[in-house]
């Protein structure tokens, strides 16, 4: 009998369920997967898929835990294994989707996702998940608290545009719909008050923040924005790795030597990500000539301004990335280098 070298179970995570699949690589490297089963994405689910596990896994080696990290569905198993004392590895969804490319399946399902997961984990070493900083799940929680205020105040500021155009107006409602504008002002407040408290107990990431913040057009909210979302970079690797993760990487419909369809950014990342940047791009190129020089030479290539505005979000977020590893400020010649280097 073949040795078992690595044993590990790859977790397809959903809001309500999680489909797990264990699987095994030998001494001649063939990966396999040996079952796969479904359990509720709670306690009573976490116990009865460890139950399982003991079950059928080989002997007394280790069962390493590799899942993606999906939003905050996989977050409350994660903890839940973590205190367990489980070896885990939370993985960015871009790795796992561009693997399971490699392995040619037609239909993702979440049984075939949960194997895949599997046979990745199997054949990568991988970095064993750390619990997020408290400081940036706090900030996490906050500004994405404030980003849905925002939206839900923009809604409602359109709606009172409509309201006052209306030929005879409500005058209750445009009341009602003034007062909910300013509770939701004042919420705002109260979220930026509890943020500024928060970063001013730590003054590395209160460094960190004026150093992102030497980036034009990034502000103090879009630097925690980036931080929280992130958790500090802990599992970025690089900035492709990063634009990916926030679904700022641009995707190509090809057949051949034809492209068949319109390039375009992916949008499977973080959304939050992406709209933390929107702005700074907006203020970047319209305030500091750099920026504008490059979204002026992209809307005269391509034609359309909204490519050129992403095109700089990704750049503004790259420039983020290299202020945090290198521990300094921005240069401003970091646009002019990049383009001789190209």
């Amino acid at each position: 009998m073949k040795k078992i070298l690595k044993q590990v179970a790859g977790i397809d995570v959903a809001q309500d369920e999680l489909v797990v699949s264990l699987g095994t690589i030998d001494e001649d490297l063939s990966a396999e997967v040996q079952a796969t089963k479904s359990f509720a994405n709670h306690t009573s689910g976490f116990e009865g898929m460890q139950a399982w596990i003991k079950k059928i896994a080989v002997g007394d080696l280790d069962v390493h835990y590799v899942m993606e990290a999906t939003g905050v569905y996989h977050e409350k198993l994660a903890y839940y294994l973590s205190d367990q004392g489980c070896m885990l590895s939370v993985v960015l969804p871009n790795k796992i989707s561009n693997y399971l490319r490699t392995l040619q399946i037609k239909t993702i399902t979440d049984k075939t996702a949960s194997q895949g997961i599997t046979l990745f984990g199997l054949q990568r070493k991988l970095d064993e998940w750390k619990r997020p900083d408290p400081l940036y799940k706090k900030l996490r929680q906050l500004t994405r608290e404030r980003e849905q205020l925002v939206e839900e105040r923009t809604t409602i500021k359109n709606q009172l545009h409509a309201e006052t155009a209306e030929v005879y107006p409500g005058e209750a409602t445009i009341k009602r719909m003034k007062k909910r504008i300013a509770l939701l002002d004042k919420q705002e407040k109260e979220i930026k008050v509890q943020i500024e408290e928060l970063v001013k107990q730590e003054q590395q990431v209160r460094d960190m923040i004026k150093k992102i913040c030497s980036i034009p057009g990034v502000g103090s909210l879009t630097a925690v924005s980036v931080l929280a979302e992130t958790n500090g970079f802990e599992l970025i690797r690089s900035r492709r790795q990063l634009t990916s993760y926030a679904g700022l990487d641009v995707k190509e419909k090809q057949s051949g030597t034809s492209v068949k369809g319109k390039s375009r950014i992916s949008k499977k990342g973080n959304k939050y990500l992406r709209k933390a940047m929107h702005m700074p791009a907006l203020t970047a190129i319209r305030h500091d000539q750099r920026f504008k020089s490059v979204f002026a030479r992209i809307v005269s290539r391509h034609g359309i301004k909204m490519k050129a505005v992403v095109a700089v979000q990704r750049k503004l977020l790259e420039i983020i990335y290299t202020v945090y590893k290198n521990n300094t400020t921005y240069d401003p010649q970091y646009l002019n280098k990049k383009i001789e280097s190209n």
